[in-house]
């Protein structure tokens, strides 16, 4: 059996999750002021803070399942910034899809 990380041990107590999740919406709030600052700010903690959220709130899960639902154009840039495995998967298969397209159409074309 693989021993767990360190995080992953700490994750599993409430008051740490609630902790991290606070942490988050804390680094969500401060963004958008270290955005006016030059420099990256704003795209490094806004992502981390969402990603902190996510991990450690049921709530916010769902919210941001709604929110990509609702606007998958937004939701598609959200999961790249993040690095989400699912944008990953589901950028391969839509091109996997696109490239069965193409060689359908060229089947039926004749070429």
């Amino acid at each position: 059996m693989a021993k767990r990380s360190l995080y992953q041990r700490l994750r599993s107590t409430a008051q740490v999750r609630l902790a991290l999740f606070a942490l988050g919406a804390l680094l969500i709030v401060i963004s958008p002021i270290i955005g006016v600052l030059p420099g990256p700010g704003f795209l490094i903690l806004f992502p981390v803070g969402l990603m902190l959220c996510l991990q450690n709130s049921a709530w916010a899960k769902r919210i941001y399942v709604r929110f990509k639902w609702r606007h998958p154009r937004y939701a598609g840039w959200t999961d790249r910034v993040m690095r989400r495995t699912s944008a990953a998967r589901r950028r391969a298969r839509e091109a996997l899809i696109a490239a069965d397209g193409e060689t359908l159409e060229n089947r039926g074309s004749g070429i």
